[in-house]
């Protein structure tokens, strides 16, 4: 669907997105409980490209949705994992980072200087959590939410890998 009178706002104000969002509530989902109907969660990547729920063929109220630069395990994803399967009704968890993602394309250190670089603020040792290894690094996210124990006797926890060119997801671990 086309989006509409979406240009930004001059001065970097908000004023064009709470207009979408106008428009929005007038057909936005209501009478939700907030709890994941079909026991998924997804923790997937904040890159724009992914649309998480239609790539596993859910809908609005049926799974949890959590966010991370490069799909990363954090302490924040990690609470929300805990809430989510002990409050929430999630019995699956899926990790699911994409090919072609900034978090995977450099080391920390490299990001660091990147955005320096561009900032033109020491970043100092800022953590971003990158790792070229991708693979190796959604194994470790995933045997850590596996050993945890409010989540991994709780929840079947799997790790994926998104493809943004195929829109194909392999099971990975």
């Amino acid at each position: 669907m086309p989006r509409m009178d979406t240009t930004p706002e001059p001065d970097g104000g908000f004023d064009d997105l709470l207009r979408a969002n106008k428009r929005y509530a007038l057909s936005a989902p209501r009478g939700f409980d907030g709890i994941a109907h079909e026991g998924v969660l997804i923790l997937t990547c904040m890159d724009s490209r992914i649309e998480p729920l239609e790539m596993f063929g859910l809908r609005v109220g049926e799974a949890k949705i959590l966010r991370t630069a490069g799909s990363r395990l954090t302490q924040a994803a990690l609470a929300g994992m805990v809430m989510g399967v002990h409050k929430l009704h999630v019995k699956r968890i899926l990790v699911v980072p994409h090919t072609k993602c900034a978090a995977a394309s450099m080391t920390e250190e490299e990001m660091r200087t990147a955005i320096t670089e561009v900032s033109g603020v020491d970043v100092g040792d800022f953590e971003f959590g990158v790792d070229p290894d991708q693979l190796d690094r959604l194994r470790e996210d995933v045997d850590t939410v596996r050993s945890h124990p409010l989540v991994g006797p709780y929840a079947t926890v799997g790790g994926f890998l998104y493809d943004v060119d195929t829109g194909l997801v392999s099971h990975e671990c």
